[in-house]
């Protein structure tokens, strides 16, 4: 066993030596490389001596065949003892199986090696190309893709801030102007000038409604402080744009859905998470105060993946802070047997919990608005 170490050792140290020496050659050739790219898009690295790729190929396939092809365990006491120990231990936990098959992060991308090979065919040292539907298809998929090595991300010629046309960039979608998205999706939440006259954060029509007044005030009278919260597939950002102004910081996740949700959320000066609803949450754990989840969050979500969510959002949220489910669409019955349960499991205090049917339900359709708060202690 000694002896096999040593010999890897050694070849390691040889395949470093020569790693570094093809390395030293790269770099050398550096000025002709990017000269050559310049002149031509289909230009590729220089070609490396035959006897350096000989040398480096003979040192890999020697650390393949030690690492592949090891000592019998039998002759090593130390690696039965191992072995009987590894056969002793328990298998992986049954939720953790199946959470890494809803949520694979990355994992995931070598099942989809015709979406990566599309995503990474670009033109070295240029424009990376506008592909935000195929980054979606992957991110979906549970693949979420390194940044593109040698390519720069795209920019608006001529930003301006106060007229949101020029910085435009998107080109996979029919509409290429804001005016048009508010043609087109009039009530998706692109016509800004509207959100004062009939945001349902400003004013309370029914019982669904819960105003961010009325919130702010729930918050004060608890003696609990809102800084910072999550609106879960918060469309445009009107959640987040409302509670800016109120000086309370609100990061929303978005998708980019058949419109650019994720550009005019950043383009209102917010901050936009480009996150499927089954990831977790790249927030540390227990520090908002506030998760708002929106009518992203409904019945056509997997039992097992809301389930994950809903613990998930318990994570990040801070002890004595609040999780809003705005208008939570699904089955009266469904509602009763399988997501009131699920939420309860939680064990949050209930704030406001309220039920009401849905206009033209033909099913036994419902909203529920509830507004829970995490225990301060457990």
């Amino acid at each position: 066993m000694a002896g096999f170490t040593m010999s890897l050792n050694l070849l390691l140290l040889v395949a470093m030596v020569a790693t570094n020496i093809l390395s030293l050659y790269h770099l050398s050739s550096t000025t002709n490389f990017f000269q050559s790219t310049v002149k031509s898009s289909q230009s590729s690295v220089p070609t490396v001596p035959d006897h350096l790729l000989r040398q480096l190929h003979t040192i890999r396939a020697a650390i393949n065949h030690l690492t592949t092809h090891q000592p019998d365990k039998s002759t090593s006491t130390s690696t039965s003892r191992a072995a009987v120990s590894s056969s002793s231990s328990s298998t992986a936990p049954k939720e953790l199986l199946i959470y890494s098959k809803l949520s694979p992060i990355a994992s995931a991308c070598h099942n989809y090696p015709d979406l990566l090979h599309e995503y990474m065919n670009y033109t070295p040292f240029s424009l990376c190309p506008s592909d935000t539907d195929l980054v979606e298809k992957l991110i979906l998929r549970g693949c979420h893709p390194l940044p593109r090595r040698r390519c720069f991300s795209r920019t608006p010629r001529n930003p301006s801030d106060s007229k949101p046309e020029s910085n435009v960039i998107w080109s996979y979608y029919s509409c290429k102007s804001f005016d048009c998205l508010i043609t087109k999706f009039s009530d998706l939440g692109f016509d800004l000038s509207l959100e004062k006259s009939k945001s349902q954060f400003s004013a309370y029509k029914s019982e669904l409604d819960l105003p961010i007044s009325q919130l702010l005030q729930i918050a004060k009278s608890a003696n609990s402080v809102l800084r910072l919260g999550i609106d879960v597939g918060g469309g445009t950002g009107s959640f987040a744009a409302a509670m800016k102004a109120r000086n309370v910081t609100v990061l929303t996740t978005t998708m980019n859905f058949n419109a650019p949700y994720s550009e005019a959320v950043a383009m209102r000066g917010l901050v936009p998470l480009h996150v499927p609803l089954q990831q977790r949450l790249p927030v540390f754990d227990g520090v908002v105060d506030l998760v708002r989840c929106g009518r992203a969050v409904n019945r056509w979500i997997p039992v097992t993946v809301m389930e994950f969510f809903f613990f998930d959002l318990d994570r990040i949220l801070r002890g004595g802070g609040y999780l809003w489910l705005d208008r939570f669409f699904s089955k009266k019955v469904d509602l009763e047997n399988v997501y009131a349960p699920m939420i309860g499991k939680l064990g949050y205090k209930k704030v406001k919990w309220a039920v009401a049917n849905k206009a033209d339900s033909k099913h036994g359709e419902v909203f529920l608005t509830a507004l829970l708060q995490k225990p301060v202690a457990r």
